[in-house]
């Protein structure tokens, strides 16, 4: 499971150029992936072999100070909530503010690290201003110029020394994330499907509200719901709620093994929707589309029909996802979400013997080959599934680099019509032999 880094701070501070920094390397790779849009506020990264995620918490907001203010708090509020580490930015050049002194205080609180980051110490007279910020209260500090990089090696190596080791958890049970956006059914869906008898977790002040697994036995199934207790009812204020709602969805997709996308009918599937897509496919996790409040919608004789449709437009090309419509509130159809569900986790454990995986692709692949490329051809000997916690298969070649993305989709094309993966990212990586 994968740890959760949050940069918080007041505006123009530099998190973002520290954040870009962090996942730059990363994002090149990741990024490959067709029309993914990228929510520049979340990304994966990795130093000393440990992978971690980091979360920009700057939202969207442009306006007065005071609207700064309730913004700043909620910035800190969803690090606090979402993440396993912190990072606090401030500024020499302005040294410490008012602003800097209410993060300060709210992350007094926190039984989290905290690691105070320092910006803009580029030379030696602000190395000596930057002692100012022991008066934050928050102890040891780290120099850093976010712009060219400097001290950022000494902050990450005391950064992923405190990150929770990324072992899988023990629980052999699948886990399941419900996620979406907000007002889409979320709560009333996971009601449906446990029973009134849990009630409602209370606010207690100061309580983390870490992912909870809960373990359900229920129709015969057994699984872990993670619990996203953090998602609570915010303020009327709509600026960005969108954008609190995806990053809250980021704890909770980490550490599942198949999030059931659930979406309101009658609002569509949008964009915020599809970035919650996307961030469960980047993440390599198994995903069901629930399509709820199915009760509500006007139908004519193609409306599932025609509704699957602008689903798989929209999520191309990893269109192999199972789409249910139902009703939390009528519990229309919501056994086989859980059935789905289950398929799923058992399509993302899937280890396909290599003889088999061989016998099956080698003909297929000898009858289709990689178009040639500067009169050379590329020829696939060998095929095997890498021992990773997802699907992931190498095709051992004599040319890899020559291999380009269209033949990749066809491989993966029939990898999924020979062994069902429904539901399940797959990475398919061309190797020399």
């Amino acid at each position: 499971m994968g740890a959760i880094v949050a940069i918080v701070g007041r505006p123009n501070v530099g998190k973002s150029t520290l954040f870009n920094r962090l996942i730059q390397r990363r994002e090149a790779i990741v990024d490959s992936v067709s029309g993914v849009t990228r929510d520049r506020h979340y990304g994966k990264s990795d130093w000393n072999g440990k992978e971690f995620s980091v979360i920009d918490t700057g939202g969207y907001v442009v306006g007065s100070d005071d609207v700064f203010e309730k913004e700043i708090d909620k910035q800190v509020e969803l690090a606090i909530d979402e993440s396993d580490a912190i990072i606090f930015m401030v500024d020499v050049e302005s040294g410490i503010t008012g602003m800097d002194e209410e993060v300060a205080k709210l992350l007094y609180k926190v039984e989290k690290p905290v690691f105070l980051a320092v910006n803009k110490v580029d030379n030696a007279k602000r190395e000596a201003d930057a002692v100012e910020f022991y008066a934050l209260g928050l102890g040891e500090y780290y120099n850093l110029s976010s712009i060219n990089g400097s001290g950022t090696g000494e902050l990450l190596d005391a950064l992923v020394e405190v990150l929770p080791e990324g072992a899988e958890e023990e629980t052999e049970l699948p886990r399941f994330a419900v996620v979406g956006r907000p007002n889409a059914g979320k709560s009333s869906f996971i009601n449906a499907l446990i029973g009134e008898e849990r009630n409602i977790v209370t606010d207690v002040a100061g309580t983390t509200r870490d992912s909870i697994d809960t373990k359900y036995n229920r129709f015969g199934f057994e699984f872990n719901l993670v619990d996203t207790a953090g998602i609570r009812k915010k303020s009327k204020v709509r600026e960005d709620l969108e954008f609190y709602s995806v990053m809250r969805s980021v704890r909770a997709i980490e550490h599942s093994d198949v999030c059931i996308l659930l979406f309101d009918a009658t609002r569509g599937f949008d964009g915020q929707v599809q970035n919650i897509f996307w961030l469960a496919e980047r993440n390599h996790k198994g995903v069901v589309i629930l399509v709820n409040k199915w009760d509500l919608v006007d139908k004519d004789t193609h409306t599932v029909k025609k509704y699957t449709q602008l689903i798989k437009e929209a999520i191309a090309p990893f269109t192999d996802v199972p789409i249910i419509f139902g009703s939390a509130l009528t519990k229309q159809r919501l056994l086989k979400v859980l059935e789905t569900a289950v398929e799923v986790y058992q399509n993302r454990t899937k280890k396909i013997k290599t003889s088999e995986l061989n016998n099956v692709l080698l003909p297929i692949v000898e009858n289709n080959t990689p178009p040639a490329y500067k009169g050379k051809y590329v020829k696939i000997k060998f095929i095997t599934q890498l021992p990773t916690h997802h699907p992931q298969f190498a095709f051992f070649c004599n040319l890899p680099q020559y291999v380009k993305d269209p033949y990749k989709r066809f491989l993966e094309n029939q990898l999924r019509e020979h062994f069902d993966f429904t539901g399940v990212p797959i990475d398919v990586f061309m190797r020399k032999k």
